[in-house]
């Protein structure tokens, strides 16, 4: 009798599956949205990570005390440096000992780049907090999800827009003289967005937690149950 010969699946490799969780994580926290990942494959090997980053957030600091940002068309110059320097960044596999820090200052030049162009567009500043939270609530919601080996889907990166689209229409909209309208769709929007996704979320994962517990319980002896609500077995 001929028996087929039995293979055992491929147990991953601790190390590689460290690493690529990292990237994944690293990745999530960037925000990229559509357009980075339309042309993540398409811009070679990419830029260094850390240091075009820091180079991005120091050329708009500069820009911001040199007095160079007044109302008008200058102000898209901030957000074509992100776009220019940071947006080949994503091609990187963002496994070097500092990469850890590129999504802080992705975060920290973009939320720098809203409150610039805000106050030099004259916008409400009430709506700029506002739109700060919201991306801020967005971040602490992914990385909270990710610690738990919750991730969020690709869609919400992509309906979320990604730093680098939000930044092309605040600019847009500042050089345009529109920025207020702009601020209070685009808050309004990203808020319904992240509030939804993430509470159906949460809620989705609660009901699934109950219903395994509610399978462990039917499972477990009456002893079980006992020491479980109690916390003291029944005496033998």
């Amino acid at each position: 009798m001929i028996t087929q010969p039995q293979t055992t699946p491929a147990v991953p490799d601790p190390y590689e599956e460290r690493l690529r969780v990292q990237t994944a994580r690293l990745l999530a926290y960037r925000d990229d949205g559509p357009l980075v990942m339309l042309l993540r494959g398409k811009v070679g090997p990419g830029l260094p990570a850390v240091p075009s980053a820091l180079v991005a957030l120091l050329a708009i600091i500069a820009m911001s005390v040199t007095g160079m940002l007044t109302d008008g068309p200058i102000l898209l110059v901030p957000v074509l440096i992100m776009i220019v320097l940071v947006l080949p960044t994503a091609a990187r596999d963002h496994l070097g000992k500092l990469d850890w820090l590129m999504p802080p200052l992705i975060r920290a030049a973009e939320f720098l780049t809203i409150i610039l162009i805000g106050l030099a567009a004259d916008a409400p500043k009430w709506l700029l907090y506002v739109l700060l939270y919201v991306i801020g609530y967005h971040t602490y919601d992914t990385v909270y999800r990710t610690r738990q080996s919750i991730w969020p889907p690709d869609w919400v990166f992509r309906a979320g827009l990604g730093w680098e689209i939000r930044l092309l229409l605040i600019g847009a909209g500042a050089a345009l003289g529109v920025l207020t309208w702009v601020l209070a769709a685009l808050t309004l929007y990203l808020g319904v967005l992240f509030a939804v996704e993430s509470v159906t979320s949460w809620v989705r994962l609660d009901k699934g937690a109950a219903l395994a517990q509610a399978g462990d319980d039917l499972e477990a002896s009456p002893e079980e149950v006992l020491e479980q609500t109690t916390g003291d077995a029944e005496p033998a």
